[in-house]
């Protein structure tokens, strides 16, 4: 009888990097978007405090600013890479008392090597493997920029609606996410084409992340680009031209096998 050969199990790990671009204003410097990269936990988030709070007279950045503190709170409190996401999310909703609304995406690399998310609103991220984009978030929205929204609000969404995504990985994959400062600007194309040299020659995340940000600020500024932002506002009968000026978060991660 022949010996049975087992086969060892890969361990693989998530190195990540990040760059932001907060939208030109004097009053609130730090933007409306916030991040973190948990590199203990294998795990990244983001979230995109909804402007419409402005109006208010609220900073729209404070509560997703707090939500991301919490998040990143509840995950250092989880087993290493056994993190339960939506418990996370549960915690972290709880705890935010700032008033305010946010979108908001975790994701973690999980000791199965998958990768496990969360994702609220229009916040999201892309799987690149081999150059192509291979899985996308879908968009959360109640209506055309009504994205779904974690807050303390009577009409707030609750953790319990958003999306639980689970992904295999492989070593070589780049996942990009980023808040719709992104999205709205940039289409899978051009991501993947501000991130391909970067991707081709191996850089750092960081490294990665600036092309694609700084693509989606120049997008945001002119007039006469055709946006995915733009083309969603004339399916919904309105009119919008151009790009969308607004706080730019990109998250890079590459899959490694250890």
């Amino acid at each position: 009888m022949a010996d049975r050969v087992g086969v060892q199990k890969r361990n693989l790990m998530m190195l990540s990097g990040s760059f932001y671009i907060a939208k030109d204003r004097d009053s609130r410097p730090q933007g409306d978007d916030s991040h973190f990269i948990c590199e203990e936990k294998q795990t990244i988030g983001l979230a995109d405090g909804v402007g419409g709070w402005s109006s208010h007279g609220v900073d729209a950045g404070l509560y997703a600013r707090e939500l991301m503190n919490n998040s990143l709170l509840a995950i250092l409190t989880q087993p290493d890479r056994q993190i339960d996401l939506m418990e996370v999310l549960n915690e972290a909703f709880g705890k935010t008392k700032a008033e305010g609304s946010s979108t908001v995406c975790i994701i973690t690399l999980q000791e199965d090597n998958m990768l496990h998310a969360v994702n609220m609103g229009d916040s999201g991220f892309m799987l690149i493997r081999q150059g192509a984009a291979v899985y996308k978030s879908p968009i959360q929205q109640h209506s055309f920029n009504y994205p779904y929204q974690l807050g303390n609000s009577a009409n707030s969404d609750k953790p319990w609606q958003a999306q639980v995504i689970k992904l295999a990985v492989e070593p070589g994959d780049v996942i990009i996410a980023g808040t719709d400062g992104l999205f709205d600007n940039l289409s899978e194309s051009l991501i993947l084409e501000a991130a391909a040299t970067g991707i081709e020659q191996g850089l750092d995340p960081e490294e990665v992340a600036w092309p694609v940000a700084q693509q989606a600020y120049y997008i945001s500024l002119d007039r006469e680009a055709v946006t995915p932002y733009m083309q969603a506002s004339m399916m919904a009968g309105q009119r919008h031209i151009g790009g969308k000026k607004d706080d730019i978060t990109v998250i890079v991660s590459r899959i490694l096998d250890t």
